[in-house]
């Protein structure tokens, strides 16, 4: 329950007394709700509330967790996250296969104008077709093992060039990093990649001390590819039903001109020779 209590230190600094309709009072040393405050605002003890931040009680009731997310402002994704905190799965399954459908492999071939990778919620590149290849050869230059978007963001020296809106990317990986890790407490080589980013990684750190959880979004990324220059590209991220901790990135032109030429200038460019085309990059 320590991933509990750290959650909902983090969530109650962000919350003013002047936003839940109480008076701040005099010689605070939190810039955020005590947790009195807290106990006061959800009907519950201070005791109570304290096992809870502190690890110490188990098992709080759908209705003072509800009581605790209406106190706290915390959004759709943050309440289930504080959920999933609270219940963890009674049987969780640690292993992720890491095999891709060969009718999705079809697929991606089948893609030629928009860069796609598969990737899973780890973010390891599980494939990708010639276009994702090429756009994202840096991450897929690394061995096996290692191909893998966060563990590149925060360890590669040239990541702060290649993503043009790195500090937004950073936050947001980590902060899917830690939903993820709610969702799958079990996965040994989920808990292994956060330990070797905290260890290597100072903005890791800040940004996964945050305690930040984020839905994977669409939107509009800024690369610098060092072939094709600056591109501005739309992402979508696709859920794949029969593999729920799989999906697709496809990167497209976000109507931008030069963008569209430079993909199709990558497009026509010899393919990588270290990830072929429409084949899994994990064995």
């Amino acid at each position: 329950m320590e991933d509990l209590g750290a959650f909902l230190h983090s969530r109650r600094a962000r919350v003013t007394p002047e936003s839940v309709g109480l008076r701040p009072g005099a010689r605070r040393r939190v810039s955020g709700l005590r947790r009195e405050e807290v106990a006061q605002l959800v009907g519950i003890s201070v005791e109570y509330y304290q096992r809870l931040e502190q690890g110490r009680s188990s098992s709080p009731s759908p209705e003072v967790l509800g009581a605790i997310a209406r106190a706290l402002r915390l959004d759709k994704v943050e309440s289930t996250h504080l959920s999933s905190l609270a219940h963890p799965p009674r049987h969780p399954n640690g292993h992720q296969p890491v095999q891709v459908r060969p009718e999705l492999l079809r697929m991606l071939d089948r893609m030629a104008s928009v860069a796609a990778l598969v990737i899973n919620d780890r973010f390891d590149v599980l494939a990708s077709n010639e276009l994702g290849a090429r756009l994202f050869e840096p991450v897929l230059a690394e061995p096996d093992s290692q191909r893998n978007l966060a563990r590149h963001l925060f360890l590669s020296p040239t990541a702060a060039d290649f993503y043009l809106d790195w500090d937004e990317i950073a936050a947001a990986t980590a902060a899917q990093l830690r939903l993820v890790r709610a969702r799958h407490p079990a996965d040994s080589e989920l808990a292994q990649l956060i330990d070797v980013l905290t260890a290597a990684s100072q903005s890791f750190q800040t940004h996964w001390s945050a305690g930040d959880v984020e839905l994977r979004a669409a939107g509009v990324k800024n690369l610098r590819h060092p072939d094709a220059g600056v591109l501005a590209l739309h992402l979508e991220n696709l859920d794949l039903p029969g593999d729920p901790r799989q999906r697709i990135v496809a990167l497209s032109p976000a109507q931008d001109p030069a963008t569209e030429t430079a993909l199709r200038c990558l497009a026509t460019s010899p393919p990588s020779a270290t990830v072929p085309a429409g084949t899994p990059t994990k064995p």
